[in-house]
């Protein structure tokens, strides 16, 4: 017997609603797909109010353990209503309902802060690559400033494979976090496609904010005249440029070699 059976039930279109930012931004929820994300979200310590199964194809073996140790969280549903409440073609499994949690500005300012921030990336799987990179190397934290893509979209949350529950992720106000960085003397170094400064020829074993900016407009006027330095990644062939996922990586695999197998 199935918990939830009618795509018409009050939690089914509830859930349903999720995939809407204005939901997710009223009720302080998302979702997270798939078992490796459900697998993350529990292991994370993550408040999670429901975890909800096809009950045709039953609860994953994976997640098994959570019939013993969170019971009360597990609501069988038909696939009508698995596939109302997913954002994929092929509905998953089992999803599960997430409490947002509080946001944190503490990492961000850290002795010796790495620190990703994001000017206008609204591609959902660039922002989330960037997170799992991020994640990483170790980094302190990630910023989205706004124009950003909405961290909790169904597809920055599974482009992040599990990295959104691993590190703080800082949805704010460039104009009010950069000089308060600055205040604390956090060098921001910005990517540019006409800085003449490698990325190889900077130091970034200091306290540092990586800035990266959308792959069509770049980093705004307002947030690269807040910057210290402007790098750029060295390119030998005929491409044009790495799209921001990729520079980021690269930058941020710099910082660390720096940081942790160049002492």
């Amino acid at each position: 017997m199935y918990d939830v059976m009618s795509v018409q039930n009050a939690r089914a279109k509830a859930w349903a609603s999720l995939l809407d930012k204005k939901y997710r931004d009223r009720s302080g929820r998302f979702l997270v797909e798939g078992i490796h994300l459900v697998q993350e979200a529990v292991s994370s310590g993550a408040e999670i109010e429901a975890v909800v199964y096809d009950g045709e194809r039953g609860l994953p073996r994976e997640l098994s353990a959570l019939q013993a140790d969170h019971a009360e969280l597990l609501v069988s549903a038909s696939a009508s209503v698995m596939a109302k409440c997913t954002g994929t073609d092929s509905p998953p499994p089992v999803f599960a309902v997430v409490i947002k949690p509080p946001v944190d500005e503490s990492a961000l300012f850290r002795e010796q802060s790495l620190v990703v921030v994001l000017d206008g990336v609204r591609d959902p799987g660039n922002a989330g690559t960037i997170i799992r990179s991020a994640d990483a190397v170790g980094a302190d934290a990630v910023i989205l400033g706004r124009g950003c893509v909405d961290l909790y979209n169904p597809k920055t949350v599974r482009s992040t494979m599990g990295s959104i529950f691993h590190l703080p992720i800082v949805e704010g106000d460039l104009g009010e976090l950069l000089p308060k960085a600055k205040e604390q003397g956090i060098r921001l170094a910005a990517t540019s496609l006409q800085s003449a400064v490698s990325c190889y020829d900077c130091d970034w074993t200091g306290p540092t904010w990586l800035l990266l900016g959308s792959e069509s407009d770049g980093i705004s006027e307002d947030v690269l005249a807040h910057a210290d330095q402007s790098v750029i990644i060295p390119i030998r062939g005929r491409a044009e440029s790495l799209n921001v996922a990729m520079a980021a990586t690269v930058i941020l695999y710099e910082a660390l070699r720096q940081r942790e197998f160049n002492k």
